[in-house]
């Protein structure tokens, strides 16, 4: 008996949920510490799934979920460093209260730059991630990905232009 590893099947897509959405999701609350984010960060990563199940290999199906799962939580993680930063900034410069204009500007920036990230194409995706969320050099890039460190430079600058060209209207 053969199995059907098409994952653009909705049936399949199904099987794939039922399972491997437990294990994320509490991979996800350990990491969160958080079951709310957890899930809504579940939900992501099958969406996600969904959207690019052409291009995913049935055989890496399980690594491509936490993978997509754990960016996202470094993403989260970032954002939440970046306010932080910025809080503590406002603090520093005798300020005591953060303008709700600024919280609003900076969620909406947050959005779009998210969404702008998930909108590159995987491979340029995985390298501006690993670049700029993990902080890995071309080098160790091309190594990890077995491509030249050329093509992780490539990739980079035209994630870097898509999102500049695409992010223009917060300057």
């Amino acid at each position: 008996m053969q199995i059907n590893k098409d994952i653009c099947k909705e049936s399949v897509f199904q099987q794939v949920f039922e399972l491997y959405a437990k294990n994320l999701r509490d991979f996800l609350i350990y990491k969160f510490n958080d079951k709310e984010s957890a899930e809504d960060i579940v939900q992501e990563c099958f969406v996600k799934l969904w959207q690019n199940c052409s291009e995913v290999d049935f055989d890496k199906v399980k690594s491509y979920l936490f993978t997509v799962g754990n960016n996202l939580f470094i993403n989260i993680k970032k954002h939440e460093q970046v306010v932080r930063k910025h809080q503590e900034k406002y603090v520093m410069s005798g300020k005591n209260t953060i303008s709700p204009e600024f919280v609003l500007i900076e969620e909406e920036y947050a959005k779009k730059l998210e969404l702008l990230i998930g909108r590159l194409p995987e491979n340029q995706q995985l390298v501006f991630k690993m670049s700029r969320i993990e902080k890995k050099k071309y080098k160790e890039i091309a190594e990890e990905l077995q491509i030249s460190v050329k093509t992780v430079e490539k990739r980079m600058s035209l994630a870097l232009a898509f999102l500049r060209n695409n992010l223009e209207y917060f300057k």
